[in-house]
């Protein structure tokens, strides 16, 4: 869902009418994904007071939701472009308030989430984008509970002393927090939106996790984390590679008057893109002699933007006037100082721009991403050219070999610029070659992969510890004391037939063995299974903390935890075991583990829907006899018990025991989500195998658990 459709209307009525695509990073990334899931894309068509039927379009279902004059003067123009769009760029020019504006929004938003709700299958997924629809996630989520929906913000979210003054600001957080996951561009925006949650409800957040009260009493986990996005990098070097995009560029710089250094600038017109500061910042190295016109000049792409929105009238008068005055000032004939093109281009043309400057000047006062920036850089295969980039652009997170720039600083962006035109070429070789490693290995479908997997649990998972954990561990590692809890089947042992046949591997109990010998490093292992049971299998350092049957048993350093039953309980217990024995020995391959304080049934050896029946009558028979009994679904396993408890309040336990200022935890099953939960601050949680989850990172299974650990070993004896 967005508000724009990935077509534009061509023409005609009925039968008769055509389409055609609009490419664009969004559409790019998401194609695939949609033709090969029977995917509906939900948005406006871009023509006012017109109602299309669904229709097909390039393997796609289109749905077109139809917008009035009015409602786009007031949802679109007002509320979204003129209200939230300066309010979430930091008041850089000032938000306006109408509450007819919020009125149309909601009514705009309704209708978005009203489609949706009846294109979508039972159990679809329903991705959200942008801040036109902040309100569809809750609307949606209330219209049908069977739905998993995802919402990405493509711009910034703002600190709380600024989403403050949003008269709304609560409805907006309560429609967002209708989504399972919530993307951001940067950390720092997805940690506003917690504060804002904390500051508006007090729902407790920890790390990208908040924990969202349900009517029934029950508690949503939905994550609220930065999913930076990006570019095709591919298709734009090949591009950059075409003979004829090659000549253009040679061709502009003729056209320019053939300087020593082409500065070139790329932005939709508007008050959040620096374009004034970049052109007082050059006018004045014109003035004061540090730039000359025959030696360097300005190309600005300012692509038309919201031209009924009065504030971007008047930001087009002032950077004209602007131009104006510097080039009657300092250009020459034959050398102009400013090259001004207020329109845009297709995408070739500007590739061959890219090749053609030698300084790319991105200089946003707030921008959520800046995805010109990584064009560029994706255009440079010749491994040249500066990237001069805005540290308040979401790019500049990644992009850190970028010459970064504060541009409300003008004396320091005219000192950046002069520093980018006399960089040696075998510094801008080497930097550009990391910045376009950077793109090239997260590119726009990385990240759509990594939402949806997020989201869905679904996706394919690369061996070996990637990037960002890597990245994620090295400063975890730095923390005084660590603690490493780990989950055993699934996670340190592959998984097998025969429970007690469960082993580590060799390289995983080798790092186990290492990180238990450190003072400052506590290993727990944190299993469903009974603590005898996981002793005996995992055969655990003695330094080694334990907790068995999901936290209802203990071992501490001062020994074991007893599991004293109070008599209702033991009698319960009794009634439990009979049940479930019962239902198991009715079904051939189906078996069942005694707990001190339960009992789980394994279907593994079942098939799918044999094990899902015998779950299901078991689950039954338990209820109408024992009502109330804590109950518990993992991997092919169906768990009860007399006495709850669980992996996370194990984990709050074994934390405040080991006295940890950092935790890494690491599973494979539904039950480690509860640990997930948890986890604070820096802390690191590692989701091992498929499966939806709440923990930020993924590994494919426990040979990579085994590289990490032996990673984090190696950390902490360097650290000794």
């Amino acid at each position: 869902m967005s508000n724009r459709l990935p077509v534009d209307y061509v023409g005609g009525e009925g039968a008769d009418t055509t389409w055609k695509s609009s490419p664009g990073g969004l559409v790019t990334a998401l194609e695939p994904v949609m033709r090969a899931n029977d995917g509906a894309w939900v948005g406006w068509a871009g023509v006012a007071d017109r109602e299309f039927a669904p229709f097909e379009h390039d393997g796609i279902s289109i749905v077109p939701v139809p917008l009035s004059e009015q409602e786009i003067e007031e949802y679109y123009e007002g509320f979204s472009n003129d209200t939230l769009w300066p309010l979430y760029h930091d008041v850089i020019a000032p938000p306006s308030f109408h509450r007819e504006w919020w009125e149309a929004y909601v009514a705009v938003n309704r209708r978005f989430a009203e489609a949706a709700a009846a294109a979508a299958a039972e159990g679809a997924v329903v991705w959200v984008q942008d801040y036109q629809l902040q309100l569809v996630p809750r609307m949606l989520r209330e219209a049908r509970p069977d739905l998993v929906i995802g919402f990405f913000n493509h711009i910034p979210f703002p600190a709380y002393g600024i989403y403050s003054q949003l008269p709304w600001r609560r409805q907006v957080v309560e429609g967002l927090l209708g989504a399972d996951v919530i993307g951001f561009q940067r950390a720092a925006d997805a940690g506003n939106f917690s504060r804002a949650v904390r500051r508006l409800f007090g729902y407790k957040t920890r790390g990208t996790v908040v924990d969202v009260p349900e009517e029934d009493g029950g508690v949503r986990h939905v994550v609220a984390r930065h999913f930076p996005i990006s570019i095709d990098a591919a298709a734009f070097e090949d591009l950059a590679r075409m003979p004829e995009v090659q000549e253009r560029a040679r061709a502009i710089r003729r056209s320019l008057g053939d300087p020593d250094v082409v500065m070139l600038g790329v932005d939709r017109l508007d008050y959040t893109k620096g374009i004034r500061h970049r052109m007082k910042a050059f006018g004045e190295l014109l003035r004061d002699g540090r730039l000359e016109v025959e030696h360097a000049t300005l190309v600005q792409v300012a692509s038309p933007s919201r031209e009924r929105v009065e504030t971007y009238r008047q930001l087009r008068d002032e950077i004209e006037l602007t131009v104006g005055r510097l080039n009657g000032d300092y250009s020459t004939l034959g050398h102009p100082a400013i090259t001004y093109l207020h329109h845009g281009y297709p995408r070739q043309e500007m590739a061959a721009l890219y090749l053609a400057a030698d300084v790319m000047l991105v200089t946003a006062l707030r921008d959520g991403m800046n995805l010109v920036a990584k064009e560029y850089v994706a255009s440079r295969y010749d491994d040249d050219g500066v990237l001069l980039l805005s540290e308040f652009t979401g790019a500049s997170d990644e992009l850190r070999q970028a010459i970064l720039v504060n541009p409300h600083d003008i004396e320091g962006l005219k000192d950046a610029m002069v520093e980018a035109t006399k960089m040696p070429k075998r510094e801008r070789a080497r930097r550009m070659r990391v910045l376009r490693k950077r793109v090239k290995d997260n590119d726009v479908a990385n990240w759509s992969a990594t939402f949806l997997e997020t989201l869905t649990g679904v996706g394919k998972i690369a061996p070996g510890v990637p990037d960002a954990l890597r990245s994620a561990v090295r400063r975890l590692v730095e923390a005084p004391r660590l603690l490493v809890a780990l989950d055993f089947d699934g996670t340190l042992a592959p998984i097998v037939d025969r429970p007690e046949d469960a082993r580590a591997t060799e390289r995983a109990r080798a790092a186990v063995e290492r990180m238990a010998g450190h003072e400052d490093t506590r290993v727990a292992l944190v299993s469903g299974r009974a603590l005898d049971s996981l002793k005996e299998v995992a055969e655990p350092p003695v330094a080694a903390l334990l907790s068995g049957s999901h936290g209802v048993e203990l071992q501490l350093d001062a020994g074991g935890v007893t599991i004293d039953l109070r008599e209702g309980e033991l009698t319960r217990l009794e009634q439990l075991i009979e049940i479930v024995e019962d239902a198991a020995s009715a079904a051939d391959g189906a078996w069942v583990e005694r707990k001190p304080a339960g009992i789980a049934l394994h279907t593994r050896m079942l098939g799918a829907s044999a094990g899902a029946a015998l779950q299901r009558s078991a689950r039954e028979q338990v209820e109408e006899a024992l009502p109330g009994l804590a109950t518990r679904t993992g991997k092919n396993v169906l768990e009860f018990a007399v006495r709850a408890s669980d992996k996370g309040e194990a984990l709050l336990r074994l934390r405040q025991h080991a006295g940890a200022d950092a935790v890494i935890y690491v599973g494979d099953d539904v039950t480690d989500e509860d640990a997930f939960a948890v986890l604070e601050g820096e802390d690191v949680g590692v989701k091992v195998g498929q499966g939806k989850s709440i923990a930020a990172y993924r590994l494919k299974g426990p040979d990579d658990v085994a590289e990490l650990l032996e990673l984090i070993a190696d950390a902490r004896d360097a650290a000794r």
